[in-house]
């Protein structure tokens, strides 16, 4: 005849499933977060077509293959500012500053 497991027993199985159960939820999340990150890498936040990148005057700028939009990451428009001198430095210090200024728009 079996014996009934014990009160103890019983407790550490439960345990160890809520663990296991636990790991394999973590591991799902991170699986879930990855693809989602993946879903958007290189993507155009405006129309979600895809970004190329091409080099200008050493900064890589991302571009967008159908609104052709211009991207760029953090620090690099400030970087082209400082390289870039002339008419199109002056055009892009004022777009600059008015982005910089910009309010969200009310539809």
């Amino acid at each position: 005849m079996p014996e009934k497991p014990s009160r103890n027993e019983d407790e550490y199985f439960a345990k160890r499933d809520a663990e296991l159960l636990r790991q394999q939820r973590e591991v799902a999340q991170k699986a879930q977060a990855e693809a989602e990150r993946k879903s958007h890498y290189m993507k155009c936040p405006k129309c979600g077509y895809d970004l190329i990148t091409g080099d200008w005057h050493g900064i890589q700028i991302d571009q967008c293959t159908h609104c052709h939009g211009l991207w760029f990451d953090a620090g690099e428009a400030e970087s082209l500012l400082k390289a870039e001198e002339g008419v199109l430095g002056r055009v892009f210090r004022s777009v600059m500053k008015g982005v910089a200024g910009a309010r969200p728009s009310r539809s």
